[in-house]
């Protein structure tokens, strides 16, 4: 059963409080309460309202004298007085009130213990609560029964509006995030992502000042011929370049597919579970995902057929951001505890929308620094709302909307990291080639497979380079099993002149994003940049 708890901390008097119930329970409130359906896998299918994605313009950090000097703010990191964060906390609680019962999921950050903090989410929605039993990591009964006081508290009052008329508010959404209360408050967006996103932020501000480097990546690791463990690889990269994806590898164990911790001992996932993208997922492209989604999964806004339960994913007519959340140790071959050693290769995934760079290349210190810092990227369909194709978009870290304190302060930490492990780092385009977006195509699967495969098995480690000539990326010119013209991007191409113009043009928007950086990186990582 349920243990009790008590939330009078929280000023939340509901009469029914579901403390971590199971799936089961779960489901059958979604189902009853909240429309949800049963598909043929066991999944449950649900609709997350209005919004699909997140929200980064509704984000907002309290400004406090004890940190606002190591907030990043900006574009990312809206300031609010600690005034208008109660404002809107007070009207999540109160709002939580209203409910004839609420969900309590009580979970842990951070698979290494010396790291992990208790989280503590407060919802409306049995969706919500089953979404984050998924994504934390689950705590046994006894476990449960001594969580105390947690670290971190979600008030999730999704369904209801902020005030946009409360000062500092510009809409009717609103996710505040206070570092000292150690809160976030969520208004007017029903999207389960910011819960998830909310506690990646949160240990974003929180790791750094450890010593360890919080990171928006993938793992996951080899197998030495003698068994033991082996390689482990780290996949940056934002939504939709291919983490999860490309981190779900049979011939390996999966350590985590989006956030993890770098500290002295080597690497941890943040998290329990995986958030997929599923569109237009298939049995035959990603089996380790297909089989993932059974019953405990939850689909966010796919499409499915009410006679024969089976989903379209195919279809977009809700979103392009189909998701599927589940625990980790639903992947055949994942790694529990998610932890593991020190990284063999740092692989920066970048979905090039201009068609413009090489699938693969081998990255210098310098450059690695320059990419990371960069993080250049094309924000494809369905991951934020308004986003209905890809655009360009540079995200410092490869992670900017979740970032607390300045890019730098990580790119340091990495560099530092880099260097102590003798790590090797690679840039991996998963985005169009011969073209731009709309007249290229976009890089398969099975050759970016191939791709990340030869780096894992070493035999891009010595392999021939052409040396690009506007970015100056040792492009690797031969892997087994891909086409030597599509690893040449003015081959691909055809029209080298065509590429040279439009890869000027990218150079020109790589150098004028860098300047937020260029008192900082030094003169060694400024050179590593486009010529």
């Amino acid at each position: 059963m349920p243990v009790h708890v008590d939330l009078s901390a929280h000023d939340i008097t509901v009469p029914v409080v579901v403390r971590n119930a199971p799936p089961g329970r779960l489901y059958e409130d979604a189902v009853t309460r909240e429309r949800a359906g049963i598909v043929s896998s066991g999944a449950i299918a649900i609709r997350s309202g209005a919004k699909t994605g997140r929200s980064p313009a509704d984000k907002h950090v309290v400004r406090r004298p004890e940190s606002e000097g190591e907030v990043w703010w900006g574009p990312v990191n809206h300031p609010i007085e600690e005034h208008t964060f109660l404002l809107n906390r007070q009207r999540a609680v109160d709002y939580l009130n209203t409910r004839d019962q609420i969900y309590v999921c009580d979970g842990y950050a951070g698979w290494d213990p010396a790291s992990r903090i208790k989280v503590r989410v407060l919802c409306a929605r049995a969706y919500h609560a089953l979404y984050m039993h998924n994504m934390l990591i689950r705590p046994t009964l006894d476990e449960l029964e001594r969580f105390g006081e947690p670290d971190y508290v979600i008030y999730n009052a999704g369904q209801f509006p902020a005030n946009p008329l409360t000062a500092q508010m510009t809409s009717r959404t609103s996710i505040d995030l206070s570092i000292e209360r150690h809160e976030q408050v969520i208004l007017g967006t029903e999207y389960a992502g910011e819960m998830k996103k909310g506690v990646f932020t949160y240990m974003h501000w929180l790791l750094p000042g450890r010593g360890i480097l919080s990171m928006h990546c993938s793992a996951n690791e080899g197998r030495s011929a003698g068994g033991g463990a082996g390689d482990v690889s780290l996949f940056f990269g934002l939504s939709g370049t291919g983490k999860t994806t490309l981190s779900a590898d049979p011939a390996r164990r999966l350590i985590g597919d989006d956030e993890h911790g770098w500290g002295d001992d080597g690497i941890f996932n943040v998290e329990g579970g995986c958030y997929a993208k599923c569109i237009h997922l298939a049995a035959e492209k990603e089996p380790e995902i297909w089989r993932a989604i059974r019953f405990g999964t939850v689909l966010e806004n796919v499409v499915y057929d009410p006679a024969t339960r089976a989903v379209d994913y195919e279809s977009s007519a809700i979103t392009e951001n189909t998701r599927a959340a589940y625990p980790i140790e639903y992947i055949d071959n994942a790694k529990v505890p998610c932890v593991a050693g020190h990284p063999r290769n740092v692989i920066f995934l970048t979905c090039d929308a201009s068609g413009v760079l090489p699938p693969v290349s081998r990255l210098s210190r310098e450059q690695a620094m320059y990419h990371f810092l960069s993080g250049y990227t094309a924000r494809v369909a369905g991951t934020e709302m308004g986003i209905v194709e890809p655009q360009v978009a540079f995200s410092a870290c490869f992670s900017a909307a979740f970032l607390v304190r300045h890019p730098a302060a990580y790119a340091r930490l990495l560099a530092e990291k880099l260097r102590r492990h003798e790590a090797r780092a690679w840039l991996v385009n998963t985005g169009w080639a011969g073209g731009a977006y709309g007249t290229g195509t976009r890089i398969a699967l099975a050759a970016t497979r191939r791709i990340i495969d030869g780096i894992h098995a070493g035999a891009l480690d010595a392999a021939a380079v052409s040396r690009d000539p506007v970015f100056g990326l040792d492009a690797v010119t031969r892997v087994p099993g891909v086409e030597d013209r599509l690893l040449v991007p003015h081959r691909a191409w055809g029209d080298e002149n065509a590429w040279r113009e439009a890869a000027a043009r990218l150079a020109a928007r790589f150098k004028e994003n860098f300047r937020t950086f260029a008192d900082q990186a030094g003169a060694d990582v400024l050179a590593a940049g486009p010529a």
